[in-house]
């Protein structure tokens, strides 16, 4: 049996195949979305399918402190989670990040202190759990120390106990 699972995992065409899904944004009826408060700025966006995408949605309502670094929004979160397979240094716009060794998302919107010209470089890789509906430069008024919320949109189910 164990001989399969690294067959699988050593077969090109299944690893391609499998790859688009791994990060995948779902849009439509069964797509999740969350909502980012950060003062008054509001962002929807739609999660991955991804396990720490899972361990989020699971764990909203969650809140925390803004802390801006660069171009980019860092929230402390209580959330452990190792990184994804598909963790990566360099971010896009749009992308909403978990570091998961300090339990931080990232929400980048620009260039962090430690970008070269042209890219968004996070302090570590990161797991991409969720990206923007709206234009992330938005997230340029939010300041030191307000509240941020991460929230289920209104009317995507509530948190069964």
């Amino acid at each position: 049996m164990p001989t399969d699972i690294l067959r699988h995992r050593s077969d090109p065409v299944a690893r391609r195949a499998a790859a688009p899904e791994a990060t995948a944004v779902q849009h439509g009826p069964g797509s999740r979305v969350i909502l980012i408060r950060a003062g008054r700025i509001e962002l929807e966006a739609a999660l991955a399918a991804t396990a720490t995408a899972e361990r989020i949605w699971a764990a909203l309502p969650l809140f925390g402190v803004a802390e801006p670094w660069g171009e980019a929004i860092h929230v402390e979160i209580p959330i452990a989670s190792g990184r994804d397979r598909t963790a990566r240094l360099m971010a896009r716009p749009g992308d909403i990040c978990l570091w998961s060794e300090e339990r931080r998302i990232i929400l980048p919107f620009g260039p962090t202190p430690i970008s070269r010209p042209g890219e968004m470089r996070m302090p570590a890789p990161v797991n991409v759990f969720a990206t923007a509906l709206g234009d992330v430069k938005v997230l340029q008024g939010v300041r030191v120390g307000e509240k941020v919320s991460l929230l289920r949109r209104p009317g995507e189910g509530m948190r069964q106990r």
